[in-house]
C-alpha cells in the first residue's frame, strides 16, 4: 500500500465516523456517540501523524521527489479527483494528525459538558477529515471542495451554539470571509490552469505562468489563503468565530486550520506559480509584520481570554508570513541556504504554533468549564485550584512568548537569525523593507510576552475575583491528559529543535530547492542554522542552567538564609483585609501599553467620572475601543452592498417599455465593446 493510500484512509475513516453518528442520531446515546466520534477520531489521527512522519522520512532518502499522483474516478468528468502525499503534504498532515489527536483526547473529557452534543459530534470528524484532504489534494477541483468542505464543517460547528446572538452573527461574518477566500483562490487556480484547463498540479507545474499572471495569482493567493489564516485585514472573523465555537474546536480552527491556510498559499505560490520575483517578499513581508503588530495589540486589549487567544493567533500567523516573504526574497535572489532558513523558521514556528496555542484554549475550555466564565476579571488564584491546568498553561505561555528553552524561542531565534541575512540582498527596497519589518516583528514578540503575563497573572495568580473562581476545581482526566501532553512537547521541540528541523528538510528541498544543514548529529543536540562561527543555540544547555540555577537559588534561601519564617498578612498600605477588587484588572494592566501604542490602530476614549468630595458613591471608569478596520471598512462595504441591493430592488417593478429599453441599451453597450476591443 502507498503512503498516499494509507493516508487518504484517515479522512475516509472519518468521514465514516460522520455518517455513522448521523445514522445513528439521539438513538446511540450522547456518551456513546462521545467515546465513537473522539475515539475513533483520536485512532485516526494518531495513525494519520504516524504515517505523514514515515513520508516525510522517506522524502528525505528519496530527494523530496514528487510522489506519482493517485486518481480516483470523482470529481470532474474525465479528470477524476487526484490525490498526492509529497513532503509538504506530509508537513501539514503531520500538524492535522498530532492537533486532531490532542484535541479528540480533550473532547473525551470536555464533550461531557456539551449541552448540545448532537449539533457538535457529526461535524467534528467531517471537519478533521476536511483538514486532512486539503494537503492531500492534488488537483485544483479536489483541492476547493476540500477547502469549502472544511469551511463549512468548522461553520457548522462555530454555529453549534446558535441560541446566543453573538454566536449567530460570528457565524454569519465567517461563512461571508470563507466564501470571499475560496472565490479568490476559484481565480489563483483558473489562471494557473491556463487556456489548456490543466487542472491537476502537475500541469501547472509544467507549465509556470507568466510574470504578469504570476503576479496576480500571488495577490489572490494572499487574499484567499491570507482569509482563512487570519492576515490583516482580513482578520475580522477570526475573534468572533475562535471564542464562539467549543474549546477543542476552537483550539482545531486556531492551532490547526489556519496552518491549512498557510499550506494552501505554500501550494500556489511557491510551488504552482513558478520561479518568484524579488518583489513578491515586499508584500508578504509587509503584510507578516503588520498582522503581528495588530495582532499582539488586539490580543492586549481583550479581556475574553478566548477572544485573547484568537487574537493572539493573528500575531503568529504574522510571524509566519513575515517568514515566507523573506523566504520567497532570498528565492528569488538565488540564496538557497537563507531561503531554506526563512522558509523552515516558518515551518517549525507553525509547527509550535500548534503545539501551545492548542494547548492554550484547552486551558480555556478547562477554566469555563471549572468556572463558568471567560473573563479574566472573574478569575485569579486558580493556580491553588487547578495545579496541573495551571502548569500546562504556564509552560504554553512560556512557549508562546517565546522564552528559552521552549519551542517558540527556538522557530523565532531561526526566523531573526535569517533576518540578519537580509544585507545579502541586493535590491534597496528589500535591505530597507527587511529591517523595517524586524523591528515590528521584535516589538510584536516583546508585547507578546506582557500579553501573556497579564493573561497568566490575572487568570492564574493573585486570589479569586469571584465566588466561581474561589469555588474552581480541576478537571477531568483526559483534558489533564491532552494539555499536559502539549506542554511536554513543547519542552521537547525546545531542547531538540534540531530533530523537528530535520524533519522539515524534505518540505524545504522541494520548495526552495536547498535545506538547512543536518542538525541532528551536532555535538550536545545544538543547532547551527548558517555556520557555527556566526551563531548557534543549545536549548538543552539552556535547560540545565535554568534548572541549576533555581534549585541553587531555593537552596540558598531555604537552607542558607534564616530558618525561622514568619507569615503575616500581605501589605495593602495599611488597610487590612483589602478586597480582591483592589488587584490590578486585566484593562488596568494593559493601560500603559494602551496609551502607548493602541491609539495608532484602535479608537480608544477613556471616560472618568470622579463623584464630589463628600460623595460615597463609587467611581466610574469607561473604556470604549472600536476597530477602524472592521467599521470604516466591513460595515461601510456592507452599507454599498444594501444599497446596491435596494437599487436593484427598484428594478423588479419596472414597466416593460423600461426594461425593452434596458435590454436596448444593454445591447448596444455590449456591441461597442465588441467594435473597441482589439
Amino acid at each position: 500500500m502507498s503512503a498516499t493510500v494509507a493516508a487518504l484512509l484517515c479522512p475516509a475513516a472519518l468521514l465514516l465516523i460522520a455518517a455513522l453518528t448521523v445514522v445513528a442520531n439521539r438513538g446511540l446515546g450522547a456518551d456513546a456517540a462521545r467515546r465513537l466520534v473522539y475515539g475513533g477520531a483520536l485512532v485516526v489521527c494518531v495513525a494519520a501523524f504516524g504515517i505523514a512522519l514515515v513520508a516525510l522520512i522517506s522524502s528525505a532518502r528519496t530527494g523530496g521527489q514528487v510522489p506519482i499522483d493517485l486518481v480516483l474516478p470523482l470529481g470532474l468528468p474525465w479528470i477524476g479527483a487526484r490525490f498526492a502525499l509529497d513532503a509538504l503534504s506530509a508537513v501539514f498532515l503531520a500538524v492535522v494528525g498530532l492537533g486532531g489527536a490532542a484535541a479528540s483526547l480533550y473532547g473525551l473529557g470536555y464533550g461531557r459538558h456539551e449541552h448540545e452534543p448532537w449539533r457538535v459530534l457529526p461535524f467534528y470528524p467531517a471537519f478533521l477529515a476536511g483538514m486532512m484532504l486539503v494537503p492531500l489534494a492534488a488537483d485544483a477541483f479536489t483541492f476547493l471542495v476540500s477547502w469549502e468542505f472544511m469551511s463549512l464543517a468548522s461553520w457548522a460547528l462555530v454555529l453549534a451554539h446558535h441560541r446566543l446572538p453573538e454566536n449567530r452573527r460570528a457565524a454569519t461574518v465567517y461563512i461571508v470571509m470563507a466564501a470571499a477566500g475560496t472565490f479568490a483562490l476559484l481565480f489563483a487556480f483558473a489562471l494557473l490552469a491556463g487556456p489548456a484547463g490543466g487542472f491537476a498540479f502537475a500541469a501547472m507545474r509544467a507549465v509556470p505562468p507568466d510574470a504578469v499572471t504570476a503576479g496576480v495569482v500571488l495577490a489572490l493567493a494572499l487574499i484567499g489563503a491570507g482569509s482563512k489564516a487570519g492576515l490583516v485585514p482580513l482578520h475580522v472573523w477570526l475573534p468572533l468565530a475562535h471564542p464562539a465555537a467549543p474549546s477543542h474546536v476552537s483550539a482545531l480552527m486556531s492551532g490547526v486550520m489556519t496552518k491549512i491556510a498557510v499550506y494552501g498559499f505554500l501550494r500556489l505560490v511557491f510551488d504552482l506559480a513558478g520561479p518568484p520575483a524579488w518583489w513578491w517578499g515586499v508584500p508578504v513581508l509587509a503584510v507578516g509584520g503588520i498582522t503581528a503588530a495588530v495582532g499582539v495589540l488586539t490580543a492586549l486589549m481583550q479581556t475574553d481570554i478566548k477572544r485573547l487567544l484568537a487574537c493572539s493567533t493573528i500575531e503568529n500567523i504574522g510571524l509566519i508570513f513575515a517568514g515566507l516573504g523573506l523566504s520567497l526574497a532570498f528565492a528569488a535572489n538565488g540564496l538557497g541556504p537563507a531561503a531554506a532558513l526563512a522558509l523552515t523558521a516558518a515551518l517549525f514556528h507553525a509547527v509550535n504554533h500548534a503545539l501551545f496555542k492548542s494547548a492554550l484554549f484547552f486551558g480555556a475550555g478547562a477554566v469555563l468549564t471549572a468556572t463558568g466564565t471567560r473573563e479574566l476579571d472573574r478569575l485569579g488564584g486558580l493556580i491553588h485550584r487547578m495545579p496541573l491546568t495551571a502548569l500546562a498553561v504556564l509552560v504554553a505561555c512560556v512557549a508562546i512568548s517565546a522564552l528559552p528553552p521552549l519551542n517558540g524561542f527556538a522557530s523565532e531565534w531561526l526566523l531573526f537569525q535569517a533576518i540578519l541575512l537580509s544585507p545579502e540582498l541586493p535590491q534597496w527596497g528589500l535591505k530597507l523593507a527587511v529591517p523595517a519589518v524586524g523591528a515590528l516583528l521584535a516589538l510584536s514578540v516583546a508585547l507578546a510576552a506582557a500579553c501573556f503575563v497579564r493573561f497568566y497573572g490575572i487568570a492564574f495568580l493573585g486570589r479569586p475575583r469571584s465566588e466561581e473562581a474561589a469555588t474552581a476545581h480541576e478537571v477531568d482526566r483526559f483534558s489533564l491528559a491532552a494539555m499536559l501532553g502539549l506542554a511536554g512537547l513543547c519542552v521537547l521541540a525546545g531542547i531538540l529543535p534540531g530533530l523537528v528541523i530535520d524533519a522539515l528538510a524534505p518540505a524545504a528541498a522541494r520548495l526552495v530547492g536547498a535545506a538547512m544543514p543536518p542538525q541532528g548529529g551536532l555535538a550536545w543536540l545544538s543547532i547551527v542554522p548558517i555556520a557555527e562561527s556566526r551563531s548557534s543555540y543549545n536549548g538543552l544547555l539552556v535547560l540545565v542552567f535554568i534548572a541549576v540555577s533555581a534549585l541553587g537559588t531555593a537552596f540558598v534561601v531555604h537552607r542558607l538564609a534564616g530558618g525561622t519564617v514568619r507569615r503575616a498578612p500581605a501589605w495593602d498600605c495599611g488597610f487590612p483585609n483589602a478586597d480582591p477588587a483592589t488587584q490590578y484588572t486585566a484593562s488596568s494592566f494593559a493601560q500603559p501599553i494602551r496609551r502607548v501604542f493602541a491609539g495608532a490602530i484602535f479608537t480608544v476614549r477613556e471616560s472618568v467620572e470622579m463623584p464630589p468630595p463628600g460623595d460615597l458613591s463609587p467611581a466610574r471608569f469607561r473604556l470604549d475601543l472600536s476597530d477602524p478596520i472592521w467599521e470604516r471598512g466591513y460595515l461601510g462595504l456592507a452599507s454599498l452592498v444594501g444599497r446596491a441591493a435596494d437599487f436593484a430592488n427598484r428594478l423588479q417593478s419596472l414597466t416593460i417599455r423600461q426594461y425593452l429599453s434596458l435590454v436596448f441599451l444593454s445591447l448596444v453597450a455590449l456591441l461597442i465593446v465588441l467594435a473597441v476591443w482589439p
